[in-house]
């Protein structure tokens, strides 16, 4: 039962990830990004990360995709079709990606071969959080000062004067 309810929120995100990619408006791509990211969180769920699950649905949808659309706000940029913005290097980029994600389900496959997917035993929130405040502490301070500095950049591209 695992391994279907995983491959399913599996197959959501991959779908709505290449929706991200393929749309032509930002704001329908930042929507998909929240299915993708739910889909994430869904497979956490699977394993019985429940934390992981929790703070994916909090930190990621609600909070990056906020920030996302924030910018998209404050910046003001166009939420209409950008056609003249697709070059002639899609199909090339199309191929790259077809052919990293054989790469690397073929690894994954030969890694893992036929083991089943077990439930996770260490997705408890005092086993994330010793993780998080020892071993990853100083890249997740950096990913914060990160979105701070995108913050203030949005911030600062809206208060530029228009020039005549």
């Amino acid at each position: 039962m695992t391994t279907a309810l995983f491959s399913v929120a599996g197959v959501v995100a991959l779908i709505a990830a290449v929706i991200v990619v393929t749309s032509r408006r930002i704001v329908h791509a930042a929507l998909w990004l929240v299915v993708a990211l739910g889909a994430v969180a869904g497979c956490f769920g699977a394993l019985h990360a429940e934390f992981v699950a929790l703070v994916q649905i909090l930190v990621y949808v609600g909070a990056i995709v906020v920030l996302v659309l924030f910018a998209l706000m404050l910046t003001k940029a166009p939420t209409n079709p950008l056609p003249n913005l697709t070059t002639g290097r899609s199909p090339f980029a199309a191929v790259v990606a077809v052919v990293l994600a054989l790469i690397l389900g073929t690894g994954v496959v030969l890694a893992f071969g036929n083991e089943k997917i077990k439930p996770v035993t260490d997705g408890s929130a005092q086993a994330v959080g010793t993780q998080i405040f020892k071993t990853w502490v100083l890249p997740f301070e950096v990913l914060s000062v990160l979105l701070l500095a995108a913050l203030i950049g949005a911030i600062a591209l809206s208060q530029r004067k228009k020039e005549d």
